[in-house]
C-alpha cells in the first residue's frame, strides 16, 4: 500500500492555530488519514479545478492538492465552511 506524504502551505498552518484548540484534534486526524486514503467517501472534487479536492470535518472544510507522481498531498485551507470559499 503506497501512502502519500502531507504538506502544509504556511497559510494553512496559519488557518489552523485560528481555529478553536477543541475542534484541532479531529480535523488533524481526517487530515492523517489521507496519507492512506486521498479519495475519502465524504470527498469532493473542487470545481475548475483538476487536482483540488475538499472534505468535510464538521463546520469546517480541509481544501486539498494531490500530487499522485509524487505520492504528496498538499493542505491548501482549513476553514469554517461559511468562510472556505472567500477569495480574500
Amino acid at each position: 500500500m503506497l501512502f502519500y506524504s502531507i504538506e502544509w502551505k504556511a497559510s494553512a498552518k496559519k488557518e489552523l492555530r485560528k481555529i478553536d484548540k477543541q475542534k484541532i484534534p479531529k480535523i488533524l486526524k481526517a487530515i492523517e488519514n489521507l496519507s492512506s486514503n486521498p479519495h475519502p467517501l465524504n470527498h469532493k472534487k473542487i470545481l475548475g479545478t483538476q487536482h483540488n479536492f475538499r472534505i468535510r470535518v464538521g463546520d469546517y472544510r480541509v481544501i486539498y492538492f494531490i500530487e499522485d507522481e509524487k505520492l504528496i498531498i498538499e493542505i491548501i485551507r482549513v476553514r469554517h465552511r461559511k468562510e472556505v470559499y472567500s477569495h480574500r
